[in-house]
Formats: C-alpha cells, sequence, structure tokens
C-alpha cells in the first residue's frame, strides 16, 4: 500500500549498518510523517528470514503497519541473515536466547530505541516473548506470529520436509533464499534446519519465562501451520501474566502475514492501537 494512493505523504525510508560485537548488523526504518516521537514498531524476522522478506509480491507489511499506524517501523537483519554479516561459526542450542537477552538489548541501544512494540514471526515470535519477559521495561507490547515456544513433532517433520526441498537437485528453496542470503545461504540454512533436530535443541522448551510477561500479547498461528500446533498458542495464553490474545487463523500456514493479510496485518494494527502506540 503506498499512502500516496489515498492522498497522503510518502512514507521516508532510511536504513544502514550498525556494529555488534565487530560485525555490521544491517536494519531499515520507514517514518510516516507524523510519526516523530512515537513508539517504534520492530519487526522481528523468521528463522530462515531478513528485512527484505518482510515484503513479497504486492505486499509491504513494514509499510502497511507504518502508514495505518502512524508509527515507525524498524527491521534488521540478524547476524548471518540478509545484508548482515555471516556468523563466524555455527549457532549454539541457546541462540534465541541470547538474541533476546543479549543481541537484541544492544541493537536497540545502537538504533536509539527504548522502548518498542514488537512484531516477530516464527523464531522471530520466540525471540519477541523471550525479550519481553527479559527486558520488560523495554517491551511495550508483543504480537508473537508462528512463535515457538516448545519443539513438536510436527516442527521436526516440516523442517525435514524444507532440509529435503532445499538439498534436491534444482532446488527452488535454495534458488529463493540465495536471493535474500547470497553466499551465506548454505551455512544459515544449515544453522537452522540441522541445529532444531539435534537432542540438545529437541528439548528446547521456555515455558517457564513466559510468567514475566506482563506486557499484552496477541498471538497468532495459521490453523494448518506446518511447523507448529495450537499447542504453541494454548502454552502462550497459559502461562504469560499480561492480558493475552490469540488467534488461530482459519485456512492459513505459516506465515498469516502474507496468506491472509488482509485479516492478520488490520488486527495486529488494531492491536497496537488499543495498547498505546
Amino acid at each position: 500500500m503506498d499512502p500516496r494512493a489515498n492522498g497522503q505523504a510518502p512514507l521516508q525510508r532510511s536504513d544502514g549498518f550498525i556494529r555488534i560485537d565487530g560485525h555490521r548488523l544491517y536494519w531499515q526504518r520507514l517514518d510516516p510523517p507524523g510519526g516523530a516521537g512515537r513508539l517504534p514498531l520492530l519487526l522481528l524476522h523468521e528463522g530462515l528470514g531478513s528485512v527484505a522478506q518482510w515484503t513479497r509480491r504486492d505486499v509491504d507489511v513494514a509499510a502497511r503497519l507504518a502508514a495505518a499506524t502512524g508509527h515507525p517501523v524498524l527491521a534488521q537483519d540478524r547476524l548471518g541473515f540478509g545484508r548482515s554479516d555471516p556468523l563466524p561459526g555455527p549457532r549454539g542450542e541457546r541462540y534465541l536466547y541470547e538474541e533476546a537477552r543479549e543481541t537484541l538489548p544492544r541493537v536497540l541501544d545502537a538504533l536509539g530505541v527504548d522502548r518498542a512494540g514488537l512484531v516477530g514471526h516464527s523464531d522471530g515470535g520466540s525471540i519477541a516473548l523471550l525479550f519481553a519477559a527479559a527486558h520488560p521495561g523495554r517491551a511495550a507490547w508483543v504480537v508473537s506470529e508462528a512463535a515457538h515456544v516448545i519443539v513438536e513433532d510436527v516442527t521436526l517433520a516440516g523442517i525435514a520436509v524444507a532440509h529435503a526441498a532445499f538439498h534436491a537437485p534444482d532446488s527452488r528453496l535454495r534458488a529463493v533464499l540465495a536471493r535474500y542470503h547470497g553466499d551465506k545461504t548454505d551455512f544459515t540454512f544449515a544453522n537452522w534446519a540441522e541445529l532444531w533436530p539435534t537432542p540438545g535443541f529437541r528439548s528446547f522448551d521456555m515455558r517457564d519465562a513466559l510468567p514475566s510477561i506482563r506486557c499484552p500479547v496477541l498471538a497468532i498461528q495459521g490453523a494448518e501451520d506446518e511447523y507448529g500446533t495450537e499447542a504453541q498458542l494454548d502454552a502462550i495464553k497459559a502461562r504469560v501474566s499480561g492480558p493475552c490474545e490469540i488467534w488461530l487463523v482459519p485456512d492459513c500456514r505459516h506465515a498469516p502475514h502474507f496468506e491472509a493479510t488482509d485479516r492478520v496485518l488490520p488486527r495486529i494494527v488494531n492491536f497496537a492501537v488499543a495498547n498505546g502506540s
């Protein structure tokens, strides 16, 4: 959605790099007219995602949220993804905790952001929840979309399907990911698809962290999600301490913001506005 189509001034787009522990991380920001001083919304990408992957075909998630809320929208490529530097080595089993508790606060500091509303997809949803638990004063609210708080059998089955597709001859999945991650693609994929099935990660369970979340939470998941079941939503609803809405989106798989755009993005906008951002 281009704001100029409705007679609005265009969004102002800026981007650049910050440096964390010697590694460059790419960021992008969209500022709507009159958005200065308003609470930023931060997009946290999926396990194989990037800033650029918040846009698909005619859907630019960041632009739509900025235009509809009137608030700045930020996104960043985590280390190893998109335009950020490559991973220096394999990820450990606690990478989601490290991203949420250690790296993300430093990213926000480097971007001059004290507090934000968080919209996280898949890995990004898990990171958003863990960040809100560890840094309650910095998370105004959380939208978790297809987040994992436990590892289910369906999760591993979905990853196995993706692994086979990635390594198939003339793999379309590999080609698509290479558009975004370039020569990092193989290592980035392996650090997702080959880590989750390991015995150490198979026991991943972040439910004990959820009671520390006191900000409002909207947890969304597609009813046909190939990586998780409604048990993820139930666990979030049962454990967080603050107000929580859950929504199992019918006829939708792992990426509701693209597969059910006209239902999901307005719900996120309404949630953000209702919670003071």
